[in-house]
């Protein structure tokens, strides 16, 4: 106790708190039960025994936490104080004071002077505090509790403060966080095993963790709860008591009220803790209510609502008495919590886990980035001083044929001298260039490895054992089943496989509605289960292991399956498909609709499931981090979900692509396959090209087009075709030719460009250079944009393009689909350019967005006929020049007029296409 500047703040703390105290006392003489007195007294308590514990004055201590516990009984209204009695906590707040001015040197001989008053003064309080009256039971219980905790040091104390922003309150969080884990898991165990005395022990330790760890940062509430809860194990350990499973509903609804603490930061904690005073005392009586013998035990509160645990912060904060106290600012110098020797145990045989907060590690993991690049520079270093090489072994060349030279012309000796050190020199400076080369291979080596090695451990730094993201999952399990009166138990297999952390969070939403679904309509009851000669108790199997470079994760259950007849109806129902084609649908086909949104086959919305959106959220969960996600079933045997996703988010397995003369990366786990055509196995119909694959049509899309960058003439041969799809459409993505895969590290784009439209991230190359790295979602959208549009560009190779300006351009107006390609083919088979429309309202919007030499359309159209068409090019000052042709089926002398009349230089039926007449009426008008 040498640091000055903590006594000092000692002295303050207590000649403020002590003021109070003398304030608020004297009132209770008149007034005995004033609540607004008493809680201020109470605080001024608290905080006095939180500041004498801080700088380990026991003594000090115990006469506060009685002074505070005598309170705690006037505001209960347990007990009434005579006049007396104040002037006793009165004189016990004068001592407290003395004390403190004596601490900075003479405390020992302070307290020898003073000790029979303290010792009389603090009997005479113990005393009062032990007027309420307390059940036998509870007595027992408490004794037993005492026995058992002796060894414990109390209250326990939290890690002294390193200055780096933690606090109080984000220490009893972390301590929080890992007994209410604890509590959880045993409490489940104890459910089976009433009197499993290592799950008993382990309980009543974490209870006993929480409650100091609370009483230091002054969450009185919660050390009262965690204390009876204490209590309850204990008891059941000493066997007064055996918990029930109505027991274990009520331990954790606690448990949920510490959860929800543990989950809180500073500024929504005293907004929470306010609005829920009422459920803290109710559950705090509930569990007491245990111990009662059980002829007396009644459940008198309603269930703490669970689903609601955090509220806004902003929430207006009720008047009545608040659990908390604001925590004071930390000081020094105290030991961790003490622990159990279970979780003790445990980490004597693992591995210490170290928080890391997420910006930091993503710094890490750029500069292992960077490092990588580093040692990808060093070979083409290398591969330069390779061509030195062969450099001086050229000069060395030339020297021996200057060496013939002078030997054919019989120059001086000395020349030869001269030349002969120079051939010297050249043979050292190759030696030496050699072994430089020799020891920068080898440095290479070693530094790639390191790098590779440097950035594996970085990834392996963010992931996470599975087992990390399911904590909540055994809890939730065991109430939906008891709530439907089910049995279900949840078997989870590997709990230690490795999970990038980003992935684990994102998988807790899709998880946890899968398995709400399996307990819900996959787990029949009890007496189901036995008539179809089953357990009575359902199994659900949680798995997870990696497969391929993959992570799979498995849920299945032994359920009653998916009714497909009850399936497929339900898709006729919503109208998604046609009973004829529903009846066509494959097993995998149907399971496929469960993913749709608002989707379900619930015959009613329970709070439980029924929405149709978890299956949804499940498949766009997969298709945003770059997995897969599909369903089995069984009839009678249940039900399977089977999830592919990527081992990590930090780095992605790519295909580089080149469009528009720049590289782009391409996510290997979004591309259904990669093909390369040839120009005449790709099929144009309605200006829209396609190629079949697995007997599918699938159209072809430019790449540049989409990403809205300059056409690049490609070269003479063959076609790169990027295969993509979404739940709806599949599509040929057209690049400019493959690079090669390639490993990526993933950064992201800088938030003030905001969502990049096709773009999700960017990366670096070996050499250094960004590249962008492309998003499918993205990029199927806008190519559904482009085809809704009209705006679709036709895949040209580099011979067409060179023509393309060369060539007449011929705008073909038809509704008939047949009429129209039968005209394009025949137009483009003469060496012209061909764009269609399909009514004269788009070939009207045509004409005047592009040039063309010549207009050919029909008269009988939906929302403009041909003759309007003809009407309105010829009465507009910048198109009547064009030529127009009309082809109709109508043969009658006053159509042909009526079109001739209207503008038209040709009116031809449709028997021309049977002869050359068409052709000959186009090169009449354009030429050839």
């Amino acid at each position: 106790m040498s640091n000055y500047t903590i006594l000092e703040l000692f002295r303050q703390e207590v000649e403020t708190n002590v003021a109070i105290l003398k304030q608020c006392l004297p009132v209770l003489k008149t007034q005995p039960f004033s609540m607004n007195e008493i809680e201020q007294a109470i605080q001024a308590a608290h905080s006095l025994w939180g500041t004498t514990s801080i700088v380990e004055m026991e003594a000090a201590a115990n006469l506060v936490q009685l002074i505070k516990d005598c309170l705690i009984a006037v505001q209960k209204q347990s007990i009434t104080l005579e006049i007396e009695e104040i002037d006793t906590l009165l004189h016990a707040s004068d001592l407290l004071l003395n004390m403190s001015k004596a601490a900075e040197g003479s405390l020992d001989k302070w307290m020898t002077d003073h000790a029979w008053d303290w010792n009389t003064t603090q009997k005479s309080i113990a005393n009062l505090a032990t007027r309420e009256q307390v059940t036998g039971d509870r007595e027992q219980v408490t004794a037993d509790r005492e026995q058992v905790t002796d060894h414990y040091v109390s209250p326990v104390e939290l890690p002294a403060m390193s200055g780096n922003g933690d606090s109080m309150m984000d220490l009893f969080r972390l301590e929080a966080e890992a007994q209410v884990t604890i509590l959880n898991n045993g409490l489940l165990a104890i459910e089976n095993k009433p009197q499993s005395a290592q799950e008993l022990e382990a309980l009543m330790r974490a209870a006993h963790s929480i409650k100091g760890a609370a009483r230091i940062v002054g969450l009185d509430g919660v050390v009262e709860l965690a204390h009876v809860m204490e209590d309850c194990f204990v008891a059941a350990q000493g066997k007064t008591i055996i918990l029930t499973p109505d027991d274990v509903d009520v331990l954790l609804q606690g448990v949920d009220l510490l959860q929800s603490i543990s989950q809180l930061n500073d500024a929504e904690l005293p907004g929470w803790l306010g609005l829920h005073q009422v459920d803290f005392t109710n559950i705090r009586d509930d569990v007491a209510a245990i111990l009662q013998p059980e002829g007396k035990k009644q459940k008198a509160h309603t269930d703490f609502d669970t689903d609601a645990r955090i509220v806004n912060p902003q929430t207006p904060i009720p008047k009545h008495q608040s659990l908390v106290k604001s925590p004071q600012s930390p000081i020094t110098n105290h030991q961790s919590p003490v622990t159990t020797r279970g979780v003790e145990n445990i980490a004597n045989n693992q591995d210490r886990v170290v928080r890391v907060s997420a910006d930091n590690l993503n710094r890490i993991m750029g500069l292992a980035g960077e490092s990588l690049i580093e040692a990808n520079w060093l070979q083409p270093f290398a591969d330069s001083m390779m061509s030195l090489k062969s450099r001086m072994v050229e000069i060395a060349r030339s020297l021996e044929q200057l060496q013939e030279s002078l030997d054919q012309n019989l120059y001086e000796q000395e020349g030869k001298e001269y030349l002969a050190q120079a051939r010297h020199q050249k043979q050292e400076c190759l030696d030496y260039i050699g072994d430089r080369l020799n020891e920068l291979e080898l440095y290479v080596r070693r530094t790639a490895s390191l790098s590779d090695r440097l950035y594996r451990e970085v990834i392996n730094s963010h992931m996470r054992p599975f087992e990390d993201g399911l904590q909540s999952f055994p809890r939730m399990i065991r109430d939906l089943a008891r709530n439907l009166n089910k049995k279900v138990k949840l078997e989870i297999i590997g709990k230690s496989t490795p999970v990038d952390r980003d992935i684990l969070k994102k998988l807790e939403a899709p998880l946890t509605h899968i398995l709400r679904n399996a307990v819900d309509h996959g787990i029949e009851l009890p007496e189901e289960r036995l008539s179809s000669g089953k357990s009575p108790e359902g199994t659900i199997r949680l798995e997870a292991f990696h497969r391929g470079g993959m992570l799979a994760i498995t849920i299945s259950d032994d359920g009653k399956g998916i009714n497909r007849e009850q399936l497929r109806q339900k898709i006729i129902n919503k109208n998604l498909v046609t009973p004829d084609m529903a009846v066509q649908l494959s097993d995998a086909e149907l399971i496929e609709f469960l993913f749709l949104p608002g989707f379900s086959t619930a015959q009613q919305l329970t709070e439980i499931s029924g929405r149709g959106v978890g299956l949804d959220i499940a498949k766009s969960m997969a298709q945003e981090v770059g997995g897969t996600v599909r369903a089995t079933s069984q009839a009678g045997k249940g039900t399977s979900f089977h999830f592919q996703l990527p081992l990590t988010l930090s780095v992605v397995r790519t295909l580089l692509v080149e469009i528009s003369d720049k590289p782009y990366a391409i996510p290997l786990a979004r591309i259904d396959q990669i093909v390369t055509l040839e120009r005449s196995e790709i099929t144009d119909v309605e200006n829209r090209q396609y190629f079949t694959m697995n007997n599918q049509n699938i159209g072809l899309i430019a790449a540049h087009q989409v990403l809205e960058l300059p056409a690049v003439k490609q070269q003479i041969g063959s076609i790169s075709i990027v295969v993509i799809s979404d739940q709806n459409s599949t599509y040929g993505l057209v690049v400019d030719k493959f690079l090669g895969e390639r490993d990526l590290v993933v950064r992201p784009l800088d938030p003030r460009l905001g969502k990049v439209p096709d773009i999700s991230a960017t990366a670096l190359l070996g050499d250094g250079s960004p590249i962008l790295i492309v998003d499918i979602s993205d990029i199927v959208r806008s190519m559904d944009a482009i085809l809704k549009g009209g705006k679709l560009s036709k895949v040209m190779m580099q011979a067409e393009l060179e023509t393309i300006n060369q060539r007449r351009k011929i705008l073909v107006v038809d509704d008939s689909i047949t009429v129209r390609e039968m005209e394009r083919k025949l137009l483009e088979n003469r060496g012209y350019q061909v764009d269609t429309a399909v009514n004269g309202v788009e070939g009207w919007n045509a004409v005047r967005t592009n040039q063309y030499d010549l207009v050919v359309s029909d008269i009988d159209m939906p929302r403009m006929n041909g003759i309007e068409l003809v009407k309105q090019i010829k009465s507009n000052p910048r198109l009547n020049y064009l030529p127009v042709i009309i082809i109709s089926y109508r043969d009658r002398e006053e159509d042909r007029i009526q079109g001739l009349e209207a503008g038209a230089d040709y009116y031809l039926t449709k028997s021309s296409f049977h002869d050359d007449t068409l052709i000959n009426a186009v090169i009449d008008l354009i030429g050839q």
